[in-house]
């Protein structure tokens, strides 16, 4: 039996960089802003300050101007609310990034909130999440779209190419992914179907599925019989479990070592979706710098 071909999502986030950095390249060459992105860290979490570093570093790279703020975990809501107002004034900063989670005493919804939709690049702000929602069916997309969500929409049309006519199931229903990948795939013409924990018989539904997104948080939920025969399986999770020498390991929400088996294609973890995330942060980060300058560019820039 032939294995599933592997998704092989650091490639696929080194080719977007190089296009975003192109694209950084470009937009200063023809006088528009240097993209700038704003990363907020309210807290001292180890796990977080090296997300956040990656971040900074990256941009920079790329090009862009990196603003990185270091808050203390006891600031008031209110300061808070007064360095993203600040943040949204100031026109060198073109995408905000608050990293989460945030201390107990803030309020997660209210921060996003307050950050300027067009500022956005996590594309978590209400008023981005309508938009996707009810965006006509190829219209362009310009507003930010969560950056895990873009990152798995981009990873199926580069694998499959058109996806008008698959049965897609979603399994995950986060307004972080879950949600957000199936809107995108329904923009993609795709039959779509959301699972979640409460769904009957899941394995069934799996196994109707042509696309199966699996973000749901539960280790290796989804076993090689839940999967249809040629199926290209996108896993979104990352959980840690104990490993045979004692330490951990990173697995997804799939079985790996069973759905490569039977699927046609499948993502592994980690490698898979992961570095797709921080560099379609890039790509949104960009994308507002360039709508911000009032320059026209092609949907292929």
């Amino acid at each position: 039996m032939t294995e599933a071909k592997l998704i092989d999502g650091k490639a696929a986030a080194a080719t977007l960089q190089r296009r975003v950095g192109d694209g950084v390249a470009g937009l200063i060459g023809r006088g528009g802003p240097t993209p700038g992105l704003a990363t907020v860290l309210v807290g001292a979490d180890p796990a977080s300050q090296v997300y956040v570093r990656s971040k900074a570093r990256l941009a920079a790279e790329l090009g862009m101007a990196s603003f990185d703020f270091r808050l203390d975990e006891a600031i008031a809501e209110a300061e808070l609310l007064a360095v993203i107002d600040e943040l949204n004034g100031d026109e060198r900063v073109h995408g905000i990034l608050v990293q989460l989670p945030l201390p107990a005493h803030i309020d997660t919804t209210q921060i996003l909130m307050a950050i300027d939709p067009a500022k956005d690049v996590d594309g978590f702000h209400p008023f981005n999440v309508g938009r996707l929602g009810t965006v006509a069916p190829r219209a362009p997309l310009d507003f930010p779209v969560p950056c895990t969500p873009l990152g798995v929409s981009m990873l199926l049309q580069d694998t499959l190419g058109k996806l008008a006519g698959c049965n897609a199931v979603v399994i995950g229903r986060s307004n972080l992914v879950g949600r957000p990948v199936a809107q995108l795939l329904l923009r993609a013409d795709c039959t779509v179907t959301i699972a979640h924990s409460r769904t009957r018989d899941l394995a069934a539904l799996g196994r109707t599925a042509d696309i199966l997104v699996v973000a749901i948080g539960r280790p290796e939920l989804v076993r090689g019989d839940w999967i249809k025969p040629g199926a290209t399986v996108i896993d979104v999770g990352i959980n840690r479990v104990p490993a045979a020498d004692g330490k951990t390991r990173l697995v997804g929400d799939v079985a790996f070592d069973e759905a490569v088996k039977v699927a046609g294609h499948v993502t592994p973890v980690p490698g898979g979706v992961g570095p797709m995330t921080v560099a379609c942060l890039m790509f949104n980060t960009l994308q507002e710098a360039r709508r911000a300058s009032g320059l026209k560019f092609s949907a292929a820039d």
